[in-house]
């Protein structure tokens, strides 16, 4: 079961790397040439649903095997598949309106807190 684990783990990582190049097409599509993170609102949402993946993936993947180390790993790919969901619903949000992005940063937070909290209670339990 643990492979599957690592499957959740390449499938956020995989979401990451398309919000990537999200940004690289907002790049080109606003005229905004690096380093620049700013000059276009609409960029700056895109650019910004990047970084806070980013974010959330340093809690994320470590969290994300710890739990399915110590607690159970299909419960850990359960709780994963939320993760990834939650990060899409965040950026359909985000992208569209700002103020619209609080679902999917629920969801998303909510899964990091299920995944350290229950690893911590894993572990001594």
């Amino acid at each position: 079961m643990q492979e599957y684990t690592v499957v959740i783990a390449m499938l956020a990582l995989i979401q990451y790397m398309y919000f990537l190049m999200r940004v690289g097409g907002a790049r080109a599509k606003f005229g905004i040439d690096a380093p620049a993170t700013t000059g276009n609102p609409d960029f700056e949402r895109i650019n910004r649903v990047h970084y806070n993946t980013l974010e959330q993936l340093v809690i994320f993947i470590p969290a994300l095997f710890a739990f399915s180390t110590y607690v159970n790993p299909l419960w850990a790919q359960a709780v994963g598949v939320a993760y990834i969901i939650g990060r899409f619903v965040y950026a359909q949000g985000y992208v569209n309106d700002a103020k619209k992005r609080a679902p999917g940063m629920i969801i998303t937070m909510f899964s990091n807190v299920i995944l350290v909290v229950g690893t911590i209670i894993g572990i001594f339990l």
